[in-house]
């Protein structure tokens, strides 16, 4: 299982440089092997509603890119489950200062941790902080 982060899915469907790139891979990938998790939505939402007040989004862009979301998130994507498990364990890394962990990148390590999921993202040092912490990861 592959899980998503939210880096991914802003480039994906929004005007960005990785733009194209994203659509791509997210295309080829296999029906059912890709999974979101609630937070994953919750930051989708912050991130668009930054790109709308800083003017890199217009509002006819940001409710075409939540619901090209949704439709992802009902099709396409496994929704992985989060729990109480899940934020001790975001916790637990967050505890881990050598990586500079922010709170909502502990929690998609640990969401991916307890599912077994492989956590794919853009972001360079969310990657190289889940590898040091024994998560798997693959840096698009």
């Amino acid at each position: 299982m592959r899980y998503v982060d939210t880096s991914v899915l802003v480039a994906a469907l929004t005007n960005e440089a990785e733009t194209n790139r994203m659509q791509t891979w997210l295309a080829a990938q296999k029906a059912g092997n890709l999974a979101v998790s609630e937070w994953v939505a919750t930051e989708f939402s912050a991130a668009l509603s930054v790109k709308l007040r800083t003017r890199q989004i217009a509002k006819s862009g940001r409710s075409n890119a939540l619901a090209m979301f949704a439709q992802l998130s009902s099709g396409s994507f496994v929704s992985l489950a989060i729990s109480a498990i899940e934020f001790r364990a975001a916790a637990h890394f967050a505890d881990q200062y050598s990586p500079g962990l922010r709170a909502g990148d502990a929690l998609h390590l640990a969401i991916c941790a307890n599912h077994g999921a492989t956590l794919c993202t853009l972001d360079r040092r969310l990657s190289e902080a889940g590898t040091a912490l024994g998560v798997k990861t693959i840096l698009l």
